[in-house]
């Protein structure tokens, strides 16, 4: 095979290396613009699984590579005036100017020829070589050259960075600075990568960046700025670029670039000319040597060139797009540091290394166990008021509210159950709500219980409005606070315009086959093609619908509930008046967002006048409808929660969408916690986060990360009534509170658990 490898970098050098290990007879080319010891980089940073995949590829190059490493463990987190130290890591770094000159030599020593200084024009002019592969970089020629084909989608992300250099020593740590400055925050990653340079990454917001006025000063004048912000961490040493070749001040704004295509006729891309991960999460080399094995692999491999290319294209996408994830996440959590900027700093560091959610909460037990342990006993000094003797992990931290207080922070989802007749619970919800109690949450939610029979979503809906079904409830409270520590929380709905529909395992959100009863709206506007089109609703409807929820209101604190939550989500009644996309009113109540939270705040109102002063009220919202800006976008959930807070909501209910047929969602593990976490850290109120949280690791990052307070699982119940009790057990916490009939299965489990976890340790 005539191979041409249009750029010199880690990508194009190993493609290179390891076609001809597999096949020393392939003629390769690689073609670099600049010269052999030109870099504009700093250091590099691999894995250890990436040095694995190489030595296997080629044990010769790992050598070399290893040889000239420098290691670190710890990552050293300076914020307010305290240096945070969490071990355990694992980093190794490199020159990258050292790691180009230790492939090019082996490149050369298996006779691959390496022409420097050398620029190409299109990719006509390898027209006589069998394969051409990309390889040349973020702002690759051949990409843009065949844009209509590959299909490049580049991201300019917010912030400002300047990649600078130091001989000042950062050995014993990876390191981040955070400085407050007059002119606004401004942050460094610095890590070594030989015996005596470093990497100092300065990065900051543009608001700052304009502020401090680098965009008007010279590369000299900015590195002088720079020496000054950080002088007490430099300790003398300059900050040296080597990026001479940028005009200006050399700032740059990182590009998320991802290709639709990999691949064109004989032209493959690699490295950053296909995908780009932020280096905030270091793994552009690493995608860049492990996609070069793949590849060479692949076409070795498959009959045809064309068949190579699919596979390797299918096998990397999965890999650059699961990166691709975790430095947006993380490249997000530096786009938004405001919002984190008043955590303490233990909780800041914690928020920091979890950013990406590559890094779990046990992952961090395993990596340093008392580091964890202090954050721990942080976290439960904080809820608690008082200095704890040993740790405990979050999720079994107390949570107060007003009067209430919560043994844990585990809620039980409300979860509708479609099997009430006449709007009364029955049996099956007996057993189905005080079995979750016995099972250990600290809270546990009725399903929505609807304020009139025209309300209600489902003929199976229970009710609160009439009262069978206040003794039906108070039936199941009564055993509740009899038999357990758990706490009850009532949630109140209206359907409004998703109303009159068939059960939920028949066809959801459907109309029924059969009569449907009149239904309300906002506006005129179904939910679907197939749904009625509820009536708009007129001053006399809101005023009954008003009366309606303070008479369940008052229903609710008969039965004796400990929280009562107002449904504002999901497409029902109050939020069918919050979304633009159901609320097409020209009155007083559409329109504006202030006008359509008018009347659900109206509801808010009416019915914390009714509801004891020492018992709280949360409202759930739909943070995002998932149609972009055509509804409820995440930033305007913000501002709602900014007043729901101010009228005197104590805890937001953070879930999202179920507004709109039109809805996009993406999911994912933790897939709605981020709204709660932009809620939490910018509206200043407590929240709960919910969504695919289905791990005891998921709720112990989320709360120590402060992204929610309380952490709602719904699916692991269904399946679980004992999610709460068995999670105990798995973590080795033997405090939690088993119903004492209970008491033989929680010592075995707990033994069960104790002689896993030995054996993990021994293995």
């Amino acid at each position: 095979m005539r191979v041409a490898c249009l750029g010199g970098g880690p990508a194009g050098l190993y493609f290179a290396i390891s076609m001809k290990l597999r096949d020393p007879s392939h003629e390769i080319v690689v073609i670099e613009r600049n010269r052999p010891n030109d870099t504009f980089g700093w250091g590099v940073v691999l894995s250890d699984e990436t040095l694995d995949n190489c030595q296997l590829n080629d044990p010769i190059s790992a050598k070399s590579i290893r040889e000239h490493f420098a290691y670190w463990d710890d990552i050293a987190t300076h914020y307010r005036g305290e240096k945070i130290v969490s071990g355990g890591h694992g980093f190794c770094g490199i020159g990258r100017k050292k790691l180009l000159n230790l492939l090019q030599d082996r490149a050369r020593e298996l006779d691959v020829e390496l022409r420097f200084e050398s620029e190409f024009g299109s990719t006509d002019g390898f027209a006589d070589y069998d394969l051409i592969v990309a390889s040349d970089g973020l702002n690759s020629k051949v990409r843009s050259e065949h844009a209509d084909v590959f299909k490049p989608d580049i991201d300019q992300r917010a912030c400002k960075f300047i990649w600078l250099g130091t001989h000042q020593k950062f050995d014993d740590a990876f390191t981040f600075i955070f400085e407050e400055t007059e002119h606004g925050w401004i942050w460094v990653h610095a890590y070594q990568f030989d015996d005596d340079t470093a990497t100092f990454i300065v990065e900051c917001a543009e608001d700052t960046w304009l502020n401090f006025g680098f965009d008007k000063m010279s590369q000299e004048e900015t590195i002088a700025a720079c020496e000054k912000i950080f002088a007490k961490y430099l300790d003398g040493h300059a900050l040296m670029s080597n990026a001479k070749h940028l005009r200006g001040s050399a700032w740059l704004n990182f590009p998320r670039v991802l290709c639709e295509k990999w691949s064109h006729k004989n032209i493959v891309l690699m490295g950053d000319a296909a995908a780009t991960a932020h280096f905030s999460i270091g793994s552009g080399t690493k995608l860049a040597l492990e996609s070069a094995i793949d590849l060479a692999d692949r076409l070795h491999s498959n009959a045809t060139m064309e068949e190579a290319f699919a596979c390797y294209e299918d096998e990397r996408r999965l890999e650059v797009l699961r990166l691709q994830s975790a430095a947006r996440n993380s490249l997000e959590w530096f786009e938004e540091i405001d919002r984190y900027l008043d955590l303490a700093p233990t909780q800041f560091a914690y928020s920091l290394l979890t950013r990406s959610q590559r890094i779990s909460h046990e992952n961090l037990r395993l990596r340093d166990k008392d580091w964890l342990e202090g954050a721990e006993k942080w976290f439960e000094g904080r809820s608690t008021g008082q200095a704890p003797k040993d740790s405990r992990p979050p999720m079994f931290t107390p949570f107060r509210i007003r009067g209430l207080e919560l043994e844990n922070r585990i809620v039980v989802s409300p979860m509708a159950q479609y099997s009430a007749k006449d709007g009364t619970p029955d049996d099956w919800h007996f057993v189905h709500y005080t079995s979750r109690a016995l099972g250990g949450a600290g809270l546990v939610y009725t399903e929505m219980t609807c304020v009139s029979p025209e309300g209600r979503i489902t003929p199976g809906c229970t009710g609160l409005y009439d009262p069978e079904h206040e003794k039906a409830w108070r039936r199941i409270v009564d055993f509740v606070h009899a038999e357990t520590p758990a706490k009850m929380a009532m949630q109140l709905g209206h359907s409004g315009p998703k109303g009159s529909t068939q059960l939920g395992w028949d066809e959801m959100d459907a109309p029924l086959p059969g009569e449907n009863w009149e239904i309300l709206g906002p506006s005129p506007v179904a939910w679907s093609d197939k749904n009625a089109t509820p009536r708009e609703m007129t001053r006399m409807d809101m005023d009954k619908v008003l009366d309606d929820f303070v008479s369940a209101a008052e229903m609710t604190e008969r039965c004796g509930f400990d929280l009562l939550e107002l449904h504002f989500a999901h497409g029902y009644l109050l939020s069918a008046f919050i979304t633009p996309l159901t609320n097409r009113r020209s009155d007083e109540y559409g329109g504006s967002l202030e006008n359509r939270l008018r009347f659900p705040l109206e509801v808010f109102r009416a019915v914390r006048a009714v509801w004891p002063d020492e018992k709280p009220i949360s409202v759930r919202i739909s943070a995002n409808d998932w149609v972009g800006d055509e509804g409820v976008t995440p930033m305007e959930a913000v501002e709602i929660a900014r007043v729901l807070k101010e009228e005197g909501v104590d805890i937001i209910d953070v879930s999202a969408g179920q507004t709109s047929k039109k809805a996009q969602p993406v999911y994912g593990r933790m897939f709605q916690t981020p709204f709660s976490d932009r809620i939490r850290n910018e509206a200043g109120i407590a929240t709960m986060a919910v969504g695919n949280i289905y791990e005891p690791d998921h709720v112990n990052s989320i709360l120590m990360a402060g992204r929610a307070d309380l952490c709602c699982l719904a699916r692991p119940h269904l399946t679980n009534p004992y999610w709460t009790l068995h999670a105990a057990a798995q973590l080795g916490y033997d405090r939690a509170d088993w119903p004492k009939q209970y008491y033989a299965g929680r010592d075995q489990m707990q033994r069960l658990a104790a002689r896993a976890e030995a054996t993990v340790m021994k293995v």
